[in-house]
């Protein structure tokens, strides 16, 4: 576990995560075996249900990768099927205040931080057989709780948030937040206007000791968060790898 994903991030490290939206097997294969640190799998917008993050998941860790599912809003029982399948953190969607938070921790983490019910399907231990303290003993500290923050709401209760018990970190979605800032004006995860905004969260996160993410929508800003302090970085997605690959093919094929 020295090399684990929470052990890389807590100490500083930053981890670049691919972000699979489209369910297919063999893309996801083909995916997990990229350059990326670590594959993150979305339900809450992508086509991933539980059939394919539990499969998805050990594609993943086969290309010796940790793997991440985003769960839908709300589905904080599927933050606790993600652990039992083998994920290496679960981000949740529309954290808007301290019950979320709580009611999010709560999936996550055995007692006496949750209530995570026993049940790690790929844990490579069985009910009372020797190792099972030891993963019971660790696993609260090595899967990793991201509380999202994308609205106005969430961004008031951040203080609150960081300090429940049981989240390990927070992830930024640009886009909606952009939207929650700008009052409905745009969507737009580049706007100037949310820098700000985005640079307390990271400073505040780190004040917390605890981790900071967000999706970044091109290498440019990927750049720029991991600057502003944001150590757990998505880029793009599936479907972008695929218009960037044919866009750079045919450019090429033109010149």
């Amino acid at each position: 576990m020295s090399h684990s994903l929470a052990t890389r991030l807590r100490s500083g490290e930053t981890v670049r995560s691919a972000w699979s939206t489209i369910s297919d097997p063999l893309l996801l294969e083909n995916i997990s075996a990229l350059g990326f640190d670590a594959v993150t799998m979305d339900m809450q917008h992508g086509s991933h249900t539980e059939a394919s993050i539990c499969q998805g998941i050990g594609m993943i860790k086969a290309a010796g990768k940790p793997a991440i599912v985003r769960i839908p809003v709300g589905r904080f029982d599927t933050a606790s099927r993600a652990l039992d399948f083998g994920a290496n953190a679960v981000i949740a969607p529309m954290i808007n205040s301290v019950d979320d938070a709580q009611a999010f921790a709560a999936a996550m983490k055995y007692p006496p931080v949750g209530e995570r019910s026993w049940g790690p399907l790929r844990s490579d231990i069985s009910y009372g057989q020797a190792g099972s303290n030891e993963y019971l003993l660790t696993v609260n500290q090595e899967t990793l709780s991201f509380a999202m923050i994308e609205t106005r709401a969430a961004y008031e209760a951040l203080d609150d948030i960081l300090a429940v018990r049981g989240i390990d970190g927070v992830f930024v979605g640009p886009a909606d937040f952009s939207i929650a800032w700008s009052n409905g004006r745009e969507a737009n995860p580049l706007s100037e206007d949310i820098v700000e905004p985005l640079t307390r969260i990271a400073q505040k996160a780190a004040a917390s000791n605890k981790l900071a993410g967000i999706y970044a929508p091109n290498s440019a800003f990927a750049k720029r968060y991991n600057a502003l302090g944001f150590r757990f970085i998505t880029l793009a997605s599936d479907r972008g790898y695929l218009a960037a690959g044919a866009s750079a093919m045919l450019k090429a094929w033109d010149e």
